[in-house]
Order: structure tokens, then sequence, then C-alpha cells
């Protein structure tokens, strides 16, 4: 993970306690980078993730699916006759 300190420089035990705090706020998703950015008396994190696989999500009776197979028959008959948007590219 690269760390930018920006308005000041801070001892390696503080840095180490705000990657602590950073791993703890987002469990499971890997940050690749971290600025903790020094303004006086307080202290701003900005995290930057590494890219996620995007999954398709599907809507359906208001809530999102990630794969068609999670519908029952009735619902997975249903998005198929719904009329598709056409995407442009």
């Amino acid at each position: 993970m690269k760390i930018n300190v920006i308005g000041g420089e801070l001892e390696r035990s503080e840095i180490d306690a705000y990657i602590k705090y950073a791993g703890q706020k987002h469990p499971g998703r890997q940050i690749r980078q971290m600025d903790i950015i020094l303004d006086g008396e307080y202290v701003d994190l900005k995290f930057y993730f590494s890219d996620m696989d995007f999954q398709r999500a599907f809507r359906s009776a208001d809530y999102l699916v990630n794969s068609m197979d999670k519908l029952n028959d009735a619902k997975q008959s249903e998005f198929s006759q719904k009329q598709r948007h056409k995407t442009e590219e």
C-alpha cells in the first residue's frame, strides 16, 4: 500500500495506526493507496481501493441479485419478457 503524508510529517507508529484503522473501517477491501492529510489539529484520510471485479446486477421487484439463478421460475420468466433498453457503445 502506498502512503502519502501531506502537510507535515508523522512517526511510523502513527502511520501504522492509520493503516490499522483503515483495515478495520473497510474490512475485506484492498486499499492500494492512502493519503494522510494533516491540517493543524485535524487529520483527513483518503482511501484509494484496488479495482474490484464488476459483477452484473439484475433488478427484479426492487431488489438486486447478481445471478439469475437466484430468482424463482416466475421471476426468471418475467425478467426474460421485459423490454430491454438499448445500450449505446
